[in-house]
């Protein structure tokens, strides 16, 4: 659409008014603009401003013209079918129904002439576009696939067959099976699923969907197809179907959206049938940034100095599921260059990445973590990633070569970053090895975003006692703190420490952002092991005495680092809470 200059800077007045546009970046904007003579929004949107959405809305208002949003809506089949997806997806362009003999479409631009005589021509009527975003016109594409209903009316088909003909039916490419089997995963791969669970009950065939960390029920089959459900996973993961008394493991991929998504599948009897999770690993939606993940302030500068030394070892900790080795990857992209060998050992290789040896672990094959790592330090590597550390003969191999030269990254399943260095210990390292070889060791969550759709609030006196209570010490004591303390923090402007409360955000529940969250950040903390610390180790000192020494050198735990995010409207203290509670 072509905007006047006047237009333009009144679309910007509306985003800074609204708050959808950080001053500092507008000021920056114009700055290019009258540098290259590019227009203010193309400068807007080259210096990082990606909320197309709220720059949509703010044209349509500027413009006058009829704007909806169509990010949160379910549609009609029959009205979305009245243009065909292909010409959908390549002229961006939703019908959404009838209206005085019109067909109203939603587009992304309502001023181009030529475009709505094209689908006028195409649907034989007149048409009146709306004004919409790209994610509006995405989420419309995406619902010409089949949905979850259609799984529920191929369950009842397939059922009914069954009693239709006494005959054991063989489950092909079209069977009403495949095609429920086809919509599930399609459903869990738009809905940006880690997981799904298909859970056998007594009478009943239940599945379960994780979404940002959390499980939520999807739908609930009929207890007849199960059977064929199960046999039709097993053929395509290359499982014996008639084995159903001992756990399986198998893979394949699915293309979704023209994005390849690898599955692992996981088989286990359980009391009423047979339990199957599978695991979607999906590259295209992942930022291999680490400040993208959320990593900033101290916790950043700590590791990029722990990954520019020529050698010793970057260890991450925290549960399953956290996004320790998406952080791992996200590090070994920051150093990947021609000059160095990357070699990795994984189970499994979750992302395929150009440039560096990967390496998938088969302990059938007598390929383990131990055995593969001494293989790989004859390959003449500048830098090893080591999947997990399991094991003792592991650890001290990971050891050995951070001594001999290289730079190692690896992960441990412990608590905090702090909770490292005794878990080094029990493996029966040496205190001396582990101060001389440890870089840097990082700690990480995976706490929910708010999602777009938000709403400011005042904390309550108990939220404000609690948010005291965790950061309150590192809080600007007074306006003259404001600037320095936000800048070396790295949060954006820190409100006081003073304060009477604070202004915090939760997100508004939509169909896909239940509960009001969208998404993930990750949330750090990060020791540098210097002279201080070692000693420590050395002591053989415990976690909690580490990480107090840690706190008075600069360190931010994972519990503070996740408030300061909710004070910057990344989270919530109740999703903080949730999965950092049990911290100090």
């Amino acid at each position: 659409m072509l905007l006047s200059k006047e237009q333009q800077e009144g679309i910007v007045k509306l985003l800074v008014e609204d708050g959808l546009v950080d001053v500092a970046l507008v000021k920056v904007a114009y700055a290019e603009a009258q540098k290259t003579g590019q227009p203010i929004i193309a400068a807007l949107k080259a210096k990082g401003y990606s909320h197309d959405d709220a720059l949509q809305h703010a044209t349509a208002i500027v413009t006058k013209t009829p704007y909806i949003d169509l990010r949160n809506i379910k549609f009609d089949k029959e009205k979305l079918l009245k243009i065909p997806q292909d010409i959908a997806e390549r002229q961006k362009v939703i019908p959404l129904g009838l209206h005085d003999g019109q067909l109203v479409v939603a587009v992304l631009d309502p001023t181009n002439i030529q475009r709505m005589d094209y689908i006028s021509t195409l649907v034989r009527m007149p048409v009146r576009p709306i004004m919409t975003s790209e994610s509006g016109i995405q989420n419309a594409i995406a619902q010409y696939v089949a949905d979850l209903k259609d799984v529920d009316k191929a369950a009842k088909k397939e059922e009914q067959e069954k009693k239709d003909s006494s005959e054991a039916q063989t489950i092909t490419q079209d069977s009403p099976i495949s095609k429920a089997l086809t919509s599930i995963l399609d459903y869990a791969a738009k809905s940006k699923a880690s997981d799904i669970h298909i859970e056998p009950l007594e009478k009943s065939l239940v599945i379960r969907c994780r979404v940002d960390g959390v499980l939520r029920k999807t739908m609930e089959l009929p207890k007849s197809i199960e059977p064929a459900l199960i046999s039709r996973i097993k053929i395509m993961a290359k499982l014996k179907i008639d084995e159903h008394r001992v756990p399986q493991d198998g893979q394949f991929a699915v293309i979704v959206n023209n994005n390849e998504i690898d599955l692992r599948i996981a088989t286990s009897p359980v009391v009423w049938g047979e339990q199957v999770v599978i695991r979607l690993l999906d590259k295209s939606g992942t930022s291999m940034e680490v400040e993208d993940m959320g990593m900033t302030g101290k916790a950043l500068s700590d590791v990029l100095e722990g990954i520019s030394r020529p050698n010793g070892m970057i260890l991450t900790s925290g549960p399953t599921g956290s996004g320790k080795t998406t952080t791992l990857y996200a590090l070994i992209k920051k150093i990947k260059n021609e000059t160095i060998n990357i070699v990795t050992l994984e189970d499994p290789v979750e992302y395929k990445m150009d440039g560096v040896n990967q390496i998938q672990i088969n302990p059938d094959a007598g390929l383990t973590f131990a055995s593969g790592l001494r293989s790989v330090l004859r390959q003449d590597p500048d830098v090893v990633m080591v999947g997990e550390i399991r094991d003792s003969e592991t650890a001290n191999l990971a050891v050995q070569a951070a001594l001999t030269g290289h730079l190692v990254f690896s992960t441990l399943h412990t608590n905090s970053a702090a909770g490292i260095l005794p878990r080094l210990l029990d493996m029966g390292i040496e205190p001396f090895l582990i101060a001389s070889t440890l870089n840097t060791v990082i700690g990480q969550r995976l706490a929910r975003r708010v999602s777009e759709r938000r709403e400011s609030y005042q904390t309550t006196e108990l939220e404000t006692a609690e948010i005291k209570q965790i950061v309150g010490s590192l809080l600007p004591q007074s306006a003259a703190e404001v600037a320095p303390k936000s800048e070396q923090l790295g949060y954006g402007t820190m409100p006081l420490a003073t304060s009477q409360n604070f202004t915090v955000v939760r997100g508004i529940e939509t169909e896909d952002a239940p509960g009001g969250y969208q998404g993930r950040i990750g949330l750090f903390e990060t020791i540098t092991v210097d002279d201080d610390i070692q000693k420590l180790i050395v002591a053989h000192a415990t976690s909690g005495d580490i990480m107090r020494v840690a706190k008075m050198k600069g360190t931010i735990s994972m519990r503070q680092d996740g408030t300061f995010k909710a004070l910057a409207g990344l989270t919530t203290m109740d999703e903080v809470n949730r999965v950092a509670s049990d911290l100090a």
